[in-house]
């Protein structure tokens, strides 16, 4: 088997970013493990809360269902903070607040669909707030002039006009979060907008949101809003079993690699199995004194990782990097002995500042 040299492009090829916004959507979709929190946020219902810890892998579940819609021809849409920064933000009259938050997030939706459509929004905003987001993109669509767009256009079109239906991914809600009682109120008044949004839309058209949270957000909002109890059956936890984070190394090492393997394949195989798979880009035992001493390298890894992805990644690109100063091919003890100390400071550093905000 080749070896691999340990330099930058070859560690983010083959252990991926730290975030998935900095991912290549086609490499994201190759080496994702897709869990059963994949397909409970997927399924065919209209509002699904993604819940995790930071790092766990909200955002990557996101972009992976994005790419795939758009593979499948359907229109899924994605927000972020910078797109709602002026929405709900009068947070004194709750009902205004909800308001602002179900126009805002029309216009947003509207105009979001038709740039993805290529077609200009011009319409007069009146008519935006008047019956649902499909039944007006539906009006727009079928009222467009004939011969002014590219047959790729047209397709589109048809293919949204055949079967309407929308997918709004909002993602990195908790930027910026502080935990005051204004920002409890202002998502909260997001979750009853996006509730009146759906039932607006009635039964004739899908329009599917799929909102992601940091668990301590979600904890805080859930206690000091009683009327969040309307959305609790939609709320999935995200988390990760060891053998799925171990399983989810190898499909990287093996995509990397090109050669192909599906989480149903890798979940059937046993950790000892798993660990051969390790054998090209690391030392199989820990070779180290105590308590680790001759411990599978695996093991290792996972009883520090506190169950979340992207310290995997960081922890495997940092010792990584050693092994490419030592010029090796490898990635043995040493190199992971080397960046221990401050491995476990950040991750002490980055509890601490989770903690402090929730």
């Amino acid at each position: 088997m080749e070896k691999i040299e340990f330099n930058e492009v070859n560690i983010q090829n083959l252990f991926g970013y730290e975030a998935a916004k900095d991912e290549n959507p086609e490499r994201l979709q190759q080496y994702y493990f897709k869990s059963d929190v994949y397909e409970k946020i997927t399924s065919d219902l209209p509002l699904r809360i993604l819940v995790g810890h930071k790092g766990i892998g909200k955002s990557a579940l996101f972009n992976v269902a994005m790419f795939e819609d758009n593979q499948n021809g359907k229109l899924a849409i994605l927000i972020q903070p910078n797109d709602i920064t002026n929405l709900g933000n009068n947070t004194i009259e709750f009902l205004e607040t909800i308001k602002n938050w179900t126009y805002g997030l029309k216009e947003i939706i509207i105009t979001k669909v038709l740039e993805r459509l290529g077609i200009p929004h011009d319409a007069e905003r009146g008519k935006i707030y008047l019956g649902s987001v499909l039944d007006y993109l539906v009006k727009v669509l079928n009222e467009l002039p004939s011969g002014r767009y590219t047959d790729e256009q047209y397709e589109k079109i048809f293919n949204f006009l055949a079967l309407p239906s929308i997918t709004v991914y909002i993602d990195d809600l908790d930027r910026g979060w502080q935990g005051r009682k204004e920002d409890v109120t202002r998502l909260s008044a997001l979750f009853n907008a996006i509730r009146d949004l759906i039932k607006l839309n009635g039964q004739n058209y899908k329009l599917y949101f799929r909102i992601a949270l940091r668990s301590d957000v979600y904890f805080l909002v859930r206690t000091s809003d009683e009327s969040t109890d309307k959305i609790e059956n939609s709320v999935v936890w995200h988390t990760w079993k060891n053998q799925e984070i171990f399983a989810l190394l190898v499909k990287r090492i093996e995509t990397y690699y090109q050669r192909s393997i599906n989480e149903v394949t890798l979940s059937r195989l046993k950790p000892v199995e798993l660990a051969n798979y390790l054998k090209p880009i690391m030392e199989p035992r820990f070779t180290g004194s105590g308590l680790w001493q001759n411990a599978p390298t695996d093991r290792v890894l996972m009883s520090l990782i506190r169950r979340r992805p992207r310290d995997l990644v960081k922890l495997c690109t940092l010792a990584a990097r050693q092994a490419y100063t030592r010029k090796s091919n490898l990635i043995q003890t040493q190199d992971f002995k080397s960046i221990f100390a401050n491995y476990s400071q950040s991750r002490v550093t980055d509890t601490v500042n989770e903690q402090k905000m929730s």
